[in-house]
């Protein structure tokens, strides 16, 4: 019987796309009840971090809750949340939960979510763009918001079902 993680991210799901602040929840433990969370852009850059109280100090695993404010938008529109427990012997990494992330506001800015779309035959990201947007050229949009889905923008088919940000 195996049990449960040290740490879970519950929210965002991998491939989310998030808003700022960037909300994070789960369950977890950490030394003295307390882990950290942390955003990375798709190069590494760390754009913010905060603590979060999980658990009771003494091993239990507890609901956590947080806030992860950017306070910018993301030069990459791609990033990761990171939870994990800081080791209190060196300050490393510990029970790391890496969850890839979209930025909404470096597709959109604001970003106000996501519409749905169903491809068509004939579509393509820019004939969409121009549908949504007024401009065939924002067609990145689209193709940065999808990406767990798609590899190459000249490639969709109908039925797929597409996220455009709003």
């Amino acid at each position: 019987m195996s049990g449960f993680a040290p740490i879970t991210v519950r929210h965002p799901q991998p491939f989310d796309i998030v808003d700022d602040p960037v909300d994070v929840c789960g369950i977890g433990t950490g030394f003295e009840a307390t882990i950290n969370a942390r955003v990375r852009d798709a190069v590494g850059h760390e754009l913010a971090r905060t603590h979060i109280s999980a658990g009771l100090g003494n091993g239990a695993l507890g609901n956590f809750a947080a806030e992860v404010a950017l306070g910018t938008v993301p030069a990459t529109a791609q990033g990761t949340l990171e939870v994990f427990e800081p080791s209190a012997e060196d300050g490393s990494d510990l029970h790391l939960v890496v969850v890839p992330i979209t930025f909404g506001r470096a597709l959109v800015d604001p970003y106000g979510g996501f519409l749905q779309y169903t491809v068509v035959a004939g579509d393509t990201l820019s004939k969409i763009a121009r549908q949504f947007y007024g401009d065939a050229n924002r067609w990145h949009r689209i193709f940065e918001a999808n990406r767990h889905q798609i590899q190459d923008p000249d490639v969709i088919f109908p039925g797929q079902v597409l996220r455009v940000p709003q």
